[in-house]
Order: structure tokens, then C-alpha cells, then sequence
């Protein structure tokens, strides 16, 4: 029975298609049409959760303890675990019982955050391309959206002298994320000092993403926003163990940082959900302990990844640059062909899912965004394919 009568919100009508679930959509069919897809769309990293998470998972399903409801705040011993992380990685002293939030996957948490502190109408500034999160979180609270170009001669850094001074002042939250998705931009230390002062200056809450603070190579530290003195005053950091230890579907992230902003969240949260199941945050603790070795080896697979499909590409005619972070490569589209009917000729034609770089917003028009997360052999043939295809860059 359809109840045309019933429609749904503004604010869920007023949200453009969702590009994953659409890339779903067009997968499904193809597979129905017998394609062999080598999806590199998603951010959904291949492999298994170490053996160790998995382990620790287990014991704590046995353990009768875990099967009620989790405290609303997570438990006490992954919030100090991942404080402790906090203060290995990056020398952040944090508080525990204030500073510290675990989280149904990072997503949610960006996202509930906007419901949590905007009102229909406030501004919130975001740049463009970025992660869906940080602009539909706020669409959905009912928010106006001030866009935020990105551009490539600028390294696809946020540009702070682009935002007139009395958009500034009428903002109350700025999302960003470096390393970056979708680009895989990173941001030197002195550009967060530049942004704390900014934030500072125009009284804006700061949102940042460090969703890779792992996945970075050839020596490169990414810095966290909490590391720059008075960031803590106005600001919050997201993070989420989906891409470094395999654990996308456990959908486990959390956030740190002010502890009046953190309290907000939470106050929202106890109010639509119960927080991650116990023996998860259990398993959460040992993949935060993982011993330096597993790093390495994430680092090293993405890396080699990363080079050698750059080669490849190049000898298809593109020059992609080498991101220092993260598990995508950002790809210029051919002349004359737009992200969308890019991504969906390469699909048609060869069976390889990419992600059209206007789902990232406007900024990401002309670019498709191109995950690692296929082993090499993989990856070759989908060079072959494109090869095949005679679908290569021509200036």
C-alpha cells in the first residue's frame, strides 16, 4: 500500500540523491548483466579486522557482563584507551571522563554533531569537495551552507582569505578533514594555526576529521587539530577505526576535544540511541593497542597500492598527484567529460567502479575519486581494462 498521502520532511526531500546508494543502484545491475566489477568506489577497506580484534570481539561476546546496555558515554575503559592513543600519537593530554566520546562510526557522530548545535538557519562554513557528512549533517539540522572552493593550484587547501569577514562573523561551525577526502590533501601545521586564530577571531566552532590519521607514507606525520595551542577552546576532532584496522562494518569511531561540545553530543545521543555495543568497545581497545608492526604493514599495502596505480595511469596518459595520506587517488577527468558520465563510461565499458567527484559537491566537478582498496593484481587489470577500453587522459 502506498500512502501518497504521506510525504516525507523538507528536510529529508530537500537532500540530493545519496552518490553511494546510487552507485549501489548501478553495481547491482551490472553484476545482473554478468559484469565482473572491481570496485574501487567506496572507501570500504579490503581484508580482515586483525586477528587479534577479532579475538578480543569474542572473548568479550562470552563475557555475560557485556550484553546489556553500554553506558551512554561508552565505557570507562575505552574512553581511557583511547586518551592514552591520543597522547602517544600526538602528546594531547585528555580527560577521560569529558574529553573523550565513543561513536556509532565517525559519520554519525559529524553528523548528529549539526543536530546537536544548529538551528534552521545558522551558517556553517564547509569546504568543497568534501566527505558527504559535512555538509548534509547540517543541511539535515536545518542550516545554511556556505561553500568553501577547493582548488588544485592551491593544493587543495582551504583558502581562509576567500571567506569575506561578514561571513565569518555569521558562522558558527567550519567542518574540515586532512588528510582529506576525497583529494588526500594534507595540511601543514602552520595552515591549523592559521585556522585555529581564524576560528578564534570570528567566534566558530571548528569540526575536524582526521578519519586518516593513520594511513600516511614516505615519513609524513598528519597533525591533529588538538595539537595547536587553544584549539581545545573551540574545537572537536572525529575519528574512526573503520580505515586502519579494517573495521568499516563494526562502526566504531569517536570524538575528542572540547568537553562543552563533547557534553551536547552526548545529550543528543542519549536521547536516539544507546551508544556501541559493550564488546565492540572492547575490541576498540585492542585494535588502539595494536603493537607499531601492524601500522607499518597498513601503510606500507596502501602505499604500494598508491604508487603503483599512478604508474599505470601514467602510462594511460594522466598525472596524478602522489598523496602523502589516505587510501584514494584524486583523478582529472578527460577534456570534456564530466565526473558523472566519466565514472559511469568506465563503469559501462569496463566494469570498474569509480566515484564521480561531484558527489564530494560542486568543487569536485571534473575529478572521480579512485579507492585502493584492491591488491595489485587487481588493480592491473583494471589498468587492462581501461587500456582495452581506449580510456586514457588526452590533453
Amino acid at each position: 500500500m502506498v500512502l501518497d498521502w504521506i510525504s516525507p520532511a523538507e528536510r529529508v526531500q530537500a537532500l540530493p540523491p545519496y552518490v553511494f546508494a546510487r552507485l549501489d543502484e548501478l553495481k547491482a545491475r551490472a553484476r545482473e548483466q554478468g559484469l565482473d566489477l572491481i570496485d574501487l568506489g567506496m572507501g570500504n577497506p579490503d581484508g580482515a579486522t586483525p586477528q587479534p580484534v577479532i579475538d578480543s570481539a569474542i572473548k568479550a561476546l562470552q563475557n555475560p557482563a557485556n550484553h546489556g546496555y553500554p553506558p551512554f558515554e561508552g565505557t570507562g575503559s575505552f574512553r581511557q584507551t583511547i586518551t592514552d592513543w591520543y597522547y602517544r600519537r600526538y602528546s594531547v593530554k585528555l580527560d577521560p571522563d569529558g574529553e573523550a566520546l565513543p561513536l556509532l562510526g565517525s559519520k554519525e557522530g559529524l553528523s548528529h554533531l549539526a543536530l546537536a548545535y544548529l538551528n534552521p538557519g545558522d551558517l556553517v562554513l564547509v569546504p568543497s569537495p568534501a566527505y558527504p557528512a559535512h555538509f548534509r549533517g547540517p543541511l539535515i539540522a536545518g542550516a545554511k551552507v556556505h561553500s568553501i572552493p577547493l582548488s588544485a593550484e592551491n593544493d587543495w587547501l582551504i583558502d581562509l582569505s576567500q571567506i569575506p569577514d561578514e561571513v565569518a562573523d555569521s558562522a558558527k561551525m567550519l567542518y574540515f578533514n586532512y588528510p582529506n577526502n576525497p583529494t588526500g590533501a594534507t595540511a601543514p601545521r602552520e595552515f591549523f594555526e592559521e585556522i585555529v586564530a581564524f576560528a578564534r577571531r570570528h567566534s566558530i566552532l571548528l569540526v575536524h576529521d582526521l578519519c586518516y590519521a593513520e594511513l600516511a607514507f614516505d615519513g609524513y606525520q598528519p597533525t591533529s587539530l588538538l595539537e595547536i595551542e587553544g584549539a581545545k577552546e573551540i574545537g572537536v576532532e572525529f575519528h574512526t577505526l573503520s580505515k586502519t584496522y579494517n573495521m568499516a562494518g563494526w562502526r566504531v569511531g569517536f570524538v575528542v576535544g572540547n568537553r562543552h561540545v563533547i557534553q551536547g553530543l552526548r545529550t543528543l545521543k542519549t536521547n536516539l540511541d544507546y551508544g556501541i555495543f559493550s564488546a565492540l568497545q572492547c575490541a576498540a581497545e585492542t585494535a588502539l593497542q595494536l603493537p607499531e608492526v601492524y601500522l607499518e604493514q597498513v601503510q606500507q599495502r596502501y602505499s604500494s597500492r598508491r604508487d603503483f596505480l599512478i604508474e599505470g595511469l601514467g602510462r594511460l596518459g594522466w598525472t596524478v598527484r602522489k598523496p602523502l595520506a589516505t587510501m584514494y587517488l584524486w583523478v582529472e577527468c578527460p577534456p570534456g567529460m564530466g565526473s558523472t558520465d566519466f565514472a559511469l563510461t568506465v563503469l559501462q565499458q569496463t566494469g570498474v567502479v569509480v566515484t564521480p567527484g561531484n558527489a564530494f559537491g560542486k568543487g569536485g566537478e571534473g575529478y572521480v575519486r579512485v579507492s585502493l582498496i584492491a591488491e595489485c593484481d587487481r588493480l592491473q587489470t583494471a589498468l587492462d581494462r581501461l587500456e582495452a577500453a581506449g580510456i586514457r587522459y588526452e590533453s
